[in-house]
């Protein structure tokens, strides 16, 4: 598997930035646009998933990456639960609230996955790449 060199290139950071696109336009449509609290908190949620993705991969080492993700991944179950109180607003349609509800579950599937292969690779990351380990007296 290449290294990825930056951000950009990875797929689960690319879904967490369209979704955080369409949470955005969700909340300035219809009733939801109103209701400031609820508006705020999800756009809030849906940037922080893609921001502690980037952060974690910006600390350049394996162990802090994967604790972001998981930082991220309560980020999108926040989101989950105000799509719940969308739909229980009337602010959804049901459809509509499968539909983000099912992106999410997508999202996590990958997020899972991707923990899952950097639990178990041998890298530490960019930080410890060039370490030497020093015997101890």
């Amino acid at each position: 598997m290449p290294t990825i060199q930056k951000i950009e290139e990875l797929e689960i950071w690319q879904l967490a930035r369209s979704f955080s696109k369409e949470i955005f336009e969700l909340t300035h449509t219809g009733k939801l646009s109103k209701d400031f609290s609820l508006k705020d908190q999800m756009n809030r949620s849906s940037g922080s998933i893609m921001d502690n993705i980037a952060e974690g991969f910006g600390r350049g080492g394996r162990l802090e990456f994967i604790q972001f993700l998981t930082i991220s991944t309560g980020s999108s179950d926040e989101l989950k639960s105000q799509l719940y109180r969308c739909l229980d607003r009337d602010y959804l349609t049901q459809e509509e609230f499968e539909n983000y509800y099912n992106k999410l579950q997508t999202f996590h599937k990958k997020m899972n996955a991707f923990v899952f292969y950097l639990n178990k690779s041998a890298v530490k990351g960019q930080k410890f790449k060039d370490r030497v380990n020093t015997p101890k007296p």
